[in-house]
């Protein structure tokens, strides 16, 4: 059998075409026919009051910032198992992180823990829906109400999953998506501001467009291009936007592909799980996941390190994924002595499987084979 990459692009047969269509109109800048197309997509399929795609999902997690008007000395609550974006854009606004542990059967932020770390200085939380599973996002948001904070939902892995029949991202004030190469529905690079509190949709237009209102401009509505608020070049090029509308459209093929493989893995690795060689991370009640990864927690470093290096040697590329951002270089000595022990366990013991939409039954019975064969092999060869 050829290789197994960890992941692999996919490509629905019409982004050719819908690019070629971009450029022969002679607009390839952004805010053209294919953005606006995938925007109304998304919010009529999910619900979100306004869309605005942006050049990534580190853009809209930066505007989203802005949006909260967070300044210097604001604290904002962020898990530390996440990407460094989710906590940099508050950071290049000024703000303190209060990193929070994860739960104990997720790597999502513990919402029981939030409490605690809120000060009188608390401006927002940031959670983060790891692999497309979702956060206990009633009690995240009724500790938000209490406090009237507001509550961004980091949603870069959660296209297509839902809690409690919500679709993920139209929960919180904001919502951040990824459509980066690795994720379920994609453009190469490429993001998305979802906005549901209509105190922003205004002003969030404003941003991502320099800090003008030239959306204002272009639609009659006034009759000036003026300078009006900060904001930076967020929106991406129509070619993007129409490699973006190729995808959404066969959303629902690519969707059902991915819970293929992972309903494969599940059937062929949970037994294993039962059986306490290592565990599988699942979505819990009311919660659907995306298919976005299949994840499995080790018992220690080392076991990850051997497992990745028996997958290797058989061509098979699996990946660890975050390292808890408390403990970084940057913020190891603003974090304090607080503990992150869940954090910390998934930093060490997470592995990710190869997971896309194209893999095959074969590839992925092989790398069920050669899991099974790594936890199993001593008492076969003992018998």
């Amino acid at each position: 059998m050829d290789k197994i990459p960890f992941n692999k692009t996919h490509v629905t047969g019409n982004e050719l075409k819908y690019i070629a269509e971009v450029i022969s109109s002679g607009k390839i800048s952004g805010d053209g026919a294919f953005t606006k197309r995938c925007q109304r997509f998304l919010e009529n399929r999910y619900g979100f009051r306004k869309c605005l795609l942006t050049t990534s999902c580190t853009d809209a997690l930066e505007m989203a910032a802005i949006l909260f008007n967070i300044r210097p000395g604001d604290e904002v609550i962020v898990p530390s198992y996440t990407f460094v974006s989710t906590a940099n854009a508050f950071v290049l606004r000024g703000a303190k992180i209060m990193f929070a542990d994860s739960e104990t059967n997720t790597p999502n932020i513990a919402a029981k823990e939030i409490e605690a770390l809120i000060s009188p200085r608390t401006k927002a939380i940031v959670v983060v829906h790891y692999g497309g599973i979702a956060c206990e996002m009633d009690e995240i948001m009724a500790i938000a109400q209490k406090y009237n904070l507001f509550v961004l939902e980091d949603a870069a892995q959660a296209i297509d999953a839902y809690y409690k029949g919500r679709p993920l991202g139209s929960i919180g004030h904001l919502s951040a998506f990824s459509f980066h190469e690795t994720k379920n529905i994609i453009s190469g690079e490429g993001g998305m501001l979802a906005i549901n509190d209509e105190r922003f949709l205004e002003r969030a237009e404003i941003i991502r467009d320099k800090g003008t209102n030239r959306g204002k401009f272009s639609r009659g509505e006034v009759d000036k291009y003026e300078w009006t608020d900060v904001g930076s070049s967020y929106l991406p090029s129509e070619l993007v936007a129409a490699f973006l509308y190729a995808q959404l459209e066969k959303i629902e093929v690519i969707q059902a592909c991915r819970q293929n493989v992972w309903a494969q893995y599940y059937k062929g690795l949970q037994p294993l799980s039962d059986k306490g060689f290592f565990r599988c991370i699942l979505t819990g009640n009311e919660k659907t996941q995306n298919a976005n990864t299949f994840c499995i927690v080790t018992k220690s470093e080392l076991e990850r390190s051997c497992l990745i290096d028996l997958l290797k040697e058989h061509g098979v590329i699996a990946a660890f994924h975050y390292l808890s951002l408390h403990k970084s270089p940057f913020f190891v000595n603003q974090h304090g002595n607080r503990d992150l022990p869940n954090a910390d366990k998934y930093s060490t013991r997470l592995l990710r499987l190869p997971f896309f939409a194209e893999m095959s039954s074969e590839e992925v019975n092989e790398v069920i084979r050669l899991v099974v064969y790594f936890y199993t092999k001593d008492s076969q060869n003992h018998s």
